[in-house]
């Protein structure tokens, strides 16, 4: 079926007259195209006035539609959960191995800060230094060993005493 279109040029005539110029185009066209077969098509205006109708409520329908819409609702849910948990895992997993690439570094530099101290506390290598600085081995008598202790009311230190062997 052929629908009554109308332009800016038709607007001037009535609907009637639009009407009976389609059909009349209409009619030409069918018999061109079906070679003498007619077969007539007629468009009839009809005006339908809905202003009186009122829409029924239909419990049924509403129950479905709630139920319908409770169901996308978890439906949604349950995907959104899916996918919080989907990228929280795939985060986390960024961040351990950043955590891991942090304790690579931090091993490597432990490493080198332990080879830089077994070369500084090389005993030739003081030893070669201390004499660059004119220090030399200390005479025998040099060096005094202090066994004075403090005065029993000074405040001290914590130490260990060392305690008497039981008597068996």
């Amino acid at each position: 079926m052929a629908a009554c279109v109308t332009t800016y040029f038709e607007a001037g005539r009535g609907l009637g007259a639009r009407i009976a110029e389609h059909n009349a185009t209409m009619m030409a066209e069918q018999i061109r195209l079906r070679r003498r077969v007619r077969m007539p098509e007629y468009y009839f205006a009809k005006h339908f006035d809905n202003s009186r109708l009122v829409k029924a409520s239909d419990p049924v329908r509403v129950r479905e539609m709630r139920v319908f819409s409770a169901a996308v609702v978890v439906l949604f849910s349950l995907i959104m959960v899916y996918g919080l948990q989907h990228f929280d895992a795939i985060e986390s997993s960024y961040h351990v191995e950043s955590e891991k690439q942090t304790l690579d570094q931090l091993r490597e530099e432990n490493r080198q800060l332990r080879l830089s101290e077994a070369e500084l506390t090389q005993p030739g290598r003081i030893d070669q230094m201390a004499r660059q600085l004119g220090l030399a081995e200390p005479q025998p008598g040099q060096v005094i060993f202090s066994d004075a202790r403090p005065a029993s009311g000074a405040p001290a230190l914590a130490q260990v005493a060392p305690q008497a062997p039981a008597a068996p």
